[in-house]
């Protein structure tokens, strides 16, 4: 639990992991959501944005504005994890239909907008490629120092990857933009890949408990059956990692970071080491850009995500 109400902006390319993240921002006691941006990722822009919508009308946060924005990365086309999420990124689950669209402001100028007109009131979150902060970035270089703080879900601190060898999804598919957002001036978090495989891994208890959550837990176990399934094909258990929510439950209560140092960091974005996120310790000495965290309190992670089910 936080000491005051924290305001979120969430940029997301949602996915089924994504939208579950969402409810623990939209269920969460003391949080309110300002606006989400969407951006292609998981699935293409069009699937992320229905997603996003369905996410929040299940909670009754009709009212959060959503906001579409790049349907590619900076430089590269678009590769998605439709392999894992499914074609629609929610397994294929049968969901209605949004109640509403998107707002027609791009997402891009809505994140300028809210940063100069509304300075120091909102954290940022982002749950996906970094495509819409980097463009944002390119426009105003000080963007981010007009958020509190920006909780990202990238990379991954020890270069284990899960696209490639060293690389996480997120900054392998715009690793030109993850590297203009690791530069730029602002306070910033990494909740990275090597963390959820350390701490966030979901298994058969804890899915029997989003399951007794109720409807909200219903939805959530349909989203993610392509990623059991997906899991179970490539190591032979339905355990998995629960990346989104990490960043989402880190962005909400900060007393969760059991261990994180602070790091020069930067991207790779040569062919063979594309998306890698690494620190740069040379001398002379650089400033720190980015908070990494390496160990979360797992126990703490997984109640702050069963009550966000739950509606608790």
């Amino acid at each position: 639990m936080t000491d005051r109400t924290r305001s979120l902006v969430i940029d997301t390319d949602t996915g089924s992991d994504d939208a579950v993240a969402l409810i623990m921002a939209f269920n969460h006691p003391d949080c309110t959501v300002r606006a989400v941006t969407v951006v292609a990722g998981n699935v293409p822009l069009e699937s992320c944005v229905r997603n996003a919508l369905i996410t929040a009308d299940l909670v009754g946060q009709q009212q959060v504005p959503v906001f579409v924005g790049l349907h590619k990365p900076l430089l590269r086309p678009l590769e998605t994890a439709a392999g894992i999420h499914g074609d629609d990124g929610m397994s294929g689950a049968q969901l209605p239909d949004p109640s509403r669209q998107a707002d027609r402001q791009h997402a891009v100028q809505a994140l300028l907008d809210i940063a100069d007109q509304e300075p120091g009131q909102h954290i940022l979150v982002t749950l996906g490629p970094l495509s819409n902060i980097a463009t944002a970035l390119l426009i105003d270089p000080q963007l981010l120092t007009k958020f509190q703080h920006t909780y990202m879900m990238v990379g991954a601190a020890d270069g284990i990857g899960n696209v490639n060898a060293v690389a996480e999804f997120n900054a392998w598919v715009d690793p030109e933009a993850a590297a203009l957002v690791f530069a730029a001036p602002g306070a910033k978090t990494m909740i990275g890949w090597d963390v959820c495989r350390k701490n966030t891994v979901m298994r058969a208890e804890d899915e029997t408990r989003i399951l007794a959550a109720g409807p909200i837990g219903q939805f959530a176990s349909d989203i993610r059956r392509q990623v059991r399934e997906f899991s179970i094909e490539l190591n032979g258990a339905s355990d998995h990692e629960f990346p989104d929510p990490a960043a989402m439950a880190v962005a909400l209560d900060e007393s969760l970071i059991v261990e994180s140092d602070y790091r020069h960091m930067l991207v790779s974005t040569d062919e063979q080491t594309r998306g890698l996120t690494f620190a740069d310790y040379g001398l002379p000495a650089k400033a720190p850009t980015v908070r990494v965290i390496t160990t979360l309190d797992e126990a703490g992670f997984k109640a702050q995500l069963f009550a966000a089910l739950s509606g608790l």
